[in-house]
């Protein structure tokens, strides 16, 4: 399958996804979460082979330097609870709370471009 047809696939299984799939995502404002914090947790992560967990399709860092946000969509809750076993002793090790996400249902993905950071 070339990459534009699996994208329009992944879309139109998406876009239907109350018959398929129930996918959720987790909005992460920590106070006071600096970047440089975060990627410490992503290398701690990478390092306990938590990097890349299922369930998780798109994780998403962003804001000042001083105060990033994360946001996630997760298959399921059970994928994101998984993976908070390995996630919570890395962030309390860290001094890091995440707090409690704000938690919302999809309702549809639309897959656009890959693009590659520099």
């Amino acid at each position: 399958m070339e990459l534009q047809e699996e994208r329009l696939f992944t879309s139109f299984l998406f876009s239907n996804s109350k018959s398929i799939f129930m996918s959720f995502v987790l909005h992460f404002k920590p106070k006071g979460f600096p970047l440089a914090t975060y990627q410490e947790a992503v290398k701690q992560l990478d390092a306990a082979g938590a990097g890349a967990p299922k369930g998780r399709s798109y994780h998403v860092c962003y804001g000042p330097p001083d105060a990033v946000q994360v946001t996630d969509v997760w298959d399921s809750m059970e994928d994101f609870q998984a993976f908070g076993q390995t996630l919570v002793p890395i962030m309390q090790a860290l001094g890091a709370d995440p707090g409690q996400p704000e938690i919302q249902e999809v309702n549809n993905i639309r897959i656009g471009e890959v693009h590659e950071l520099a």
